[in-house]
């Protein structure tokens, strides 16, 4: 993915394809899912077949829709998506990415709590990950997180470093 700022502000995917829509498409929001398991670890989930960017790994989510808050779309897309109930998703960071197919804002929640075991209802995988990252392709719009992740981490690490007297 490029770091070119695209469309809004947005970091480009896939910058040397063209635009579907062209430069006035809508922006699509999208509620987003940042699953922590106790240990840290982290769900991603692989793009369902026949959806652009089929067999990527994401962070699960999806579509707002009229009337939704990013809380009751990320209840209602995971409760679709893998069967579980989140409770007390936490609004975290929100990011623009310019695909070829649609221009996306992402907004990322935090969510370390939910019922339920996972089912993958769109024929999806599932992986708990750390940093780095062992899947791969991962789609665009979830490297900003991973980004993010690690900057927190080495901020941890940094702040466990004595320092000069």
């Amino acid at each position: 993915m490029s770091r070119l700022q695209g469309q809004a502000g947005a970091r480009v995917a896939d910058g040397e394809l063209p635009r579907e829509g062209g430069p006035d498409r809508p922006i699509t929001l999208v509620a987003v899912g940042v699953l922590f398991q106790a240990d840290g670890k982290f769900l991603l989930t692989t793009r369902p077949p026949g959806k652009a960017y089929a067999g990527h790994w994401e962070f699960p989510g999806g579509k707002i829709e009229a009337g939704e808050t990013v809380a009751q779309a990320l209840t209602r897309e995971l409760q679709e998506e893998l069967g579980i109930t989140i409770a007390n998703p936490q609004p975290w960071k929100t990011e623009r990415i310019d695909y070829p197919h649609a221009l996306v804002e992402l907004h990322f929640c935090k969510v370390h709590q939910w019922t339920g075991a996972l089912q993958m209802k769109e024929g999806q995988d599932f992986s708990w990950q750390q940093l780095p990252v062992s899947v791969s392709p991962v789609l665009p719009g979830t490297l900003p997180v991973l980004e993010w992740l690690a900057q927190a981490q080495s901020s941890i690490s940094n702040s466990a470093l004595p320092t000069a007297a």
